[in-house]
């Protein structure tokens, strides 16, 4: 199986030569992704590689430490996501949203702004033999999500106010994120910290690679 033409086509308009293969996830080895060939990650880039890496970074291609941590805390705790509609904001590869399925969701909605995020997303699912929704628009779905996948999306202090948007739209949410330690919010509890690298590794921060889980409050 070859990943999807549009996503490689992107891939070497970024980065060359680079390829996506089909890699299991560390600690997750049932769960594959469409992802940049590790070997890839160990040569300099150019400065026009690098210029356009920083201005539209393939983040679909990599699986994110925050990503990584939830996937496998779903794998030990299904009863999170068992028979439930569930949703996987800023879904990027969906593996969030993948293992939610694998551990018998009853309905997953990828859903993110970015296309490539959902080509991604689809061929990732199609990878690992689950069926997912898709979506590009949050705020246009409906609120009757029983559980909402949110990972890697606090990069950004301005994000902060989706956590009550999440509310609005879940009766619950589980949400990972390596990069705002310990915010304050009266309806989030922290739940779980566990260490992960991204996939391939970045040689990311040791400060990037502990990742927090936090669970809303009924």
């Amino acid at each position: 199986m070859n990943a999807p033409a549009s996503l490689q086509n992107a891939l070497n308009e970024l980065l060359g030569d680079a390829q996506l293969i089909a890699e299991p996830l560390p600690g997750r080895e049932d769960l594959r992704l469409w992802l940049i060939d590790p070997a890839n990650m160990q040569r300099a880039f150019s400065p026009e590689e690098t210029e356009r890496i920083l201005g539209e970074p393939p983040y679909w291609c990599f699986c994110w430490a925050s990503g990584l941590v939830m996937a496998r805390y779903l794998a030990d705790n299904p009863a999170l996501v068992a028979g439930k509609k569930v949703l996987d904001f800023g879904a990027g590869s969906a593996v969030a949203g993948i293992a939610a399925k694998l551990a018998g969701a009853r309905e997953v909605v990828a859903c993110d702004l970015a296309p490539l995020a959902l080509v991604a997303s689809r061929a990732n699912a199609e990878l690992n033999g689950v069926e997912l929704r898709y979506s590009a628009d949050f705020f246009n779905e409906p609120n009757d999500y029983d559980l909402i996948l949110v990972a890697d999306v606090l990069y950004d202090r301005e994000n902060l106010p989706l956590l009550d948007a999440f509310l609005e739209r879940g009766r619950e949410v589980l949400l990972a994120d390596s990069r705002i330690r310990n915010f304050q919010h009266p309806r989030y509890q922290h739940l779980h910290v566990a260490e992960a690298s991204t996939w391939p590794d970045l040689a990311e921060p040791k400060e990037f690679r502990r990742v927090t889980l936090y669970r809303s409050l009924a």
